[in-house]
């Protein structure tokens, strides 16, 4: 389940307590059955929503143990440590996910998730090895 962008605007009062409850709930969830997948990544999602980023990386981090051959889990990890400036680890899953088979490219290229990775110079590093795998970045 890929995750939405980040948050661009400022959540209204209601969002953020309905996110809160989401939290709340799933991290009650996630207590009971720590390899809940699912819920895990729904969690993941609402941190990130709530521009939780730090805690959303433990849980993409927590996922990518449970599910390591899973190219979307590992397209959502790059997507943390982007959002937490970790550029290097992104970068790093970023490549993992496309060798497992994610091929949205498109989407790659305007994630506003990974924006920051984008501008950083380590995507010009991977950027040849992504056209390796025969992928056309530009």
């Amino acid at each position: 389940m890929p995750k939405k962008p980040a948050p661009k605007k400022r959540l209204s009062r209601r969002e953020v307590r309905d996110l809160e409850v989401e939290i709340s709930f799933l991290r009650g969830v996630v207590h009971r059955d720590p390899d809940f997948v699912e819920a895990l990544q729904v969690l993941g999602d609402a941190y990130t929503k709530r521009g939780r980023f730090d805690a959303g990386l433990e849980v993409d981090e927590a996922l990518s143990k449970l599910c390591p051959h899973d190219p979307m889990v590992l397209y959502n990890l790059a997507c943390s440590y982007a959002l937490t400036k970790r550029h290097e680890q992104a970068g790093s899953a970023l490549l993992r996910a496309v060798e497992l088979g994610y091929s949205d490219f498109k989407w790659l290229m305007k994630d506003p998730d990974l924006e920051s990775l984008r501008k950083h110079p380590v995507f010009e590093k991977i950027k040849p090895k992504l056209k390796k795998i025969r992928i056309k970045v530009h």
